[in-house]
């Protein structure tokens, strides 16, 4: 397909299609808790790790990606309650910090290393992913979708209401830790796919139109990872066929079908913007 080897196209295709599909399912958790900029800051800081490994030789930076993306989870909560600050506070104080230094990082790299293919981990590249990053993607979304389906009660539990799921017992932290977790290790290994600086784009944006189009909590765990499967295939397409990068053409098609959701929501016609997710009991 568009002169592109079977080899190369069908390895990306696949890993853009896990990646919508996993970044939008943690999105789910990440728009409801009201963590929008978790993704954000996720992301740079899984920049600051892939510009690392760029910079300094013998690293590999997909691997100092996750290093810095789940430092950054094991951070961020307890960090949050010992403060006694929202937790999109704590982000905000530390993106810059992040920001910062995946440029100080970039700024002392060689050339050969800024050359290279490890700059798909900061942009995105149509060329940069493997099967083999396509097979790690895809273990990962098979773990994270067994521990949502294992412990399902306590995480829409913590969706509905976190006050209520502490009160009836549920250890809110946990499930908490386990969601800033996942969602690390998400961005970290999509990172080839839309690059550290727009992959939040694909977590939040189809997570929300989903939210849009659906009053129960299951029906958003449906909609969300389609909706984001559908923005990376766009994406890709669009990036194969106007020749654009990967990243930005997925952060396109995400925005487009979150508007789209916005115009069309049910919501928006019942005046009903406002009104709480529910658990279906059928």
């Amino acid at each position: 397909m568009f002169g592109i080897p079977v080899h190369i196209f069908l390895p990306t295709l696949i890993g853009g299609l896990l990646a919508g599909a996993l970044c939008s399912t943690m999105g789910i958790f990440v728009v409801r808790m009201n963590l929008s900029s978790l993704g954000f800051a996720m992301s740079h800081a899984a920049f600051a790790g892939a510009a690392l490994g760029i910079a300094v030789s013998g690293l590999d930076p997909l691997l100092m990606a996750i290093i810095f993306a789940v430092v950054m989870a094991a951070v961020l909560g307890p960090l949050s309650e010992l403060s006694r600050l929202n937790a999109d506070t704590i982000i905000g104080a530390i993106f810059p910090l992040m920001m910062a230094l995946g440029l100080i990082f970039l700024s002392i790299a060689p050339s050969s290393g800024i050359g290279n293919g490890a700059l798909s981990l900061l942009w995105g590249s149509i060329l940069g992913i493997t099967m083999g990053d396509v097979v790690k993607l895809a273990v990962l979304g098979g773990v994270i979708i067994i521990i949502i389906f294992a412990f399902g009660k306590g995480f829409l539990a913590i969706l509905l209401n976190r006050k209520l799921a502490a009160a009836s017992g549920i250890n809110t932290h946990n499930y908490y830790y386990t969601i800033l977790f996942m969602t690390a290790l998400t961005v970290a290994f999509s990172l080839r796919i839309t690059g550290g600086l727009l992959i939040y784009t694909l977590m939040i944006l189809p997570a929300a139109a989903a939210y849009q189009l659906a009053y129960d909590i299951k029906k958003v765990f449906f909609l969300a990872p389609s909706l984001g499967t559908i923005a990376a295939l766009g994406g890709f397409l669009l990036s194969l066929a106007a020749d654009l990068p990967i990243g930005s053409s997925i952060a396109i098609m995400a925005t487009v079908i979150f508007l789209t959701a916005i115009v069309v929501s049910p919501k928006r016609r019942r005046g009903h913007a406002a009104v709480p997710i529910t658990l279906d009991r059928n």
